[in-house]
């Protein structure tokens, strides 16, 4: 039992944070990086095309929506692989591995936060609309100032639930070698060769805890004050 909890306290550091004294980022650092930069990129994104969806019908809407099925239909890890690969063609250089992942994770989730949003709009009453309209909003002053600040707060626990998967999901960066949280507990099993139950145990409790965590902070922010207020 000694040595199973030994062989986590001797690599913590590495599992926490990799070789951040080196300016490399790793481990529970890198995972937490990812996630947060992914999330950036995918919820603005995510609504700015539920909102184009909204507000053009026809063909914009069905070509949106044909790309988010498309995205959804495909495994996140092939999404990696061809960003992973195909970036630097087309860009002209090697880019950081963490960058790819990050990406690839933005522009998965984009489209599951698009077709979130979007329906979030369309359970509105179609009255909020008319009488904004009726007010003198032109149509993106209705969708900004009416129709997004309600259907946000509407949504707010499947966006919850978007990002706690996101979070997991960082875990496939292992496949093309980014050190996040997963691929250094596989590199200290490697190196140690023994124990890995120990290891991955620890790894596995250290995502229930970062997904339970954000859960909790979500929870205790839609109890505070001013969010009731704003309701």
């Amino acid at each position: 039992m000694i040595a199973n909890i030994a062989v986590i306290t001797d690599n913590l550091d590495y599992l926490l944070w990799g070789r951040m004294a080196q300016g490399e980022p790793g481990g529970v650092l890198l995972t937490l990086l990812m996630a947060a930069g992914a999330a950036a990129l995918a919820l603005p994104g995510g609504v700015l095309l539920a909102g184009l969806a909204w507000r053009y019908g026809g063909g914009m809407r069905r070509v949106l929506f044909i790309w988010a099925e498309f995205i959804r239909g495909i495994p996140l890890i092939f999404v990696i692989f061809w960003l992973y690969f195909l970036l630097p063609l087309i860009t002209g250089r090697d880019l950081p591995g963490a960058l790819t992942v990050t990406l690839a994770l933005a522009w998965f989730t984009s489209a599951a936060v698009m077709h979130t949003a979007y329906a979030g709009l369309q359970a509105l009453p179609g009255g909020q609309r008319e009488a904004a309209v009726a007010g003198g909003f032109s149509p993106w002053q209705t969708l900004r100032l009416v129709l997004l600040p309600q259907a946000m707060r509407n949504v707010l626990p499947s966006f919850i639930g978007l990002f706690i998967a996101l979070l997991k999901d960082t875990s496939l960066a292992f496949i093309v070698n980014v050190p996040e949280l997963t691929t250094v507990a596989g590199q200290v099993n490697s190196r140690v060769q023994v124990y890995p139950a120990a290891i991955f145990i620890f790894t596995g409790l250290v995502y229930y805890l970062l997904c339970s965590g954000l859960g909790w902070l979500i929870s205790r922010w839609r109890s505070a004050p001013l969010y009731q207020a704003a309701k």
